[in-house]
């Protein structure tokens, strides 16, 4: 998450500019198709703050080492998962989360169980106490 908070007039400032979704005091989302295009001419030589200042960011606002904060992410993403990298969701609901390094044994998938029942069940027994509280706590008054 970077440093810098933006005020009203950089964040209208931002949103104004075609190649951003999405602006928040802290954070910019920028659209697929400018990220695809700077990797693209960075891959060709073109520096990432000549990018941004060509795409028409202000480097005084999003800062100097932005530019090249995002292209080496988007690197990453791009050589993992090309251009439907960008254009895919791959987070939210759909995503399981990290997925598990090894495949667990029937054995392990029930201690898995167990563990969670036992912490549900725990949870069950403190919202019942809690409920309990509030009750004797609600006649006194």
């Amino acid at each position: 998450m970077s440093k810098i908070i933006f005020n009203e007039f950089q964040r209208k400032q931002l949103e104004n500019n075609p190649n951003v979704n999405h602006v928040s005091d802290r954070s910019i989302s920028y659209k697929p198709e400018f990220k695809i295009a700077a990797i693209k001419e960075n891959q060709n030589g073109k520096g990432p703050k000549d990018i941004f200042i060509e795409y028409g960011f202000d480097l005084d606002i999003i800062g100097h080492e932005k530019p090249l904060q995002c292209l080496k992410r988007w690197r990453k993403t791009y050589e993992k998962y090309g251009e439907e990298g960008f254009k895919n969701e791959r987070r939210g609901k759909e995503s399981t989360g990290r997925p598990s390094s090894k495949d667990l044994t029937l054995e392990e998938k029930l201690k898995k169980a167990e563990a969670r029942i036992a912490f549900l069940e725990m949870e069950n027994d403190f919202l019942k106490k809690l409920e309990e509280l509030e009750r004797k706590a609600k006649k006194q008054d």
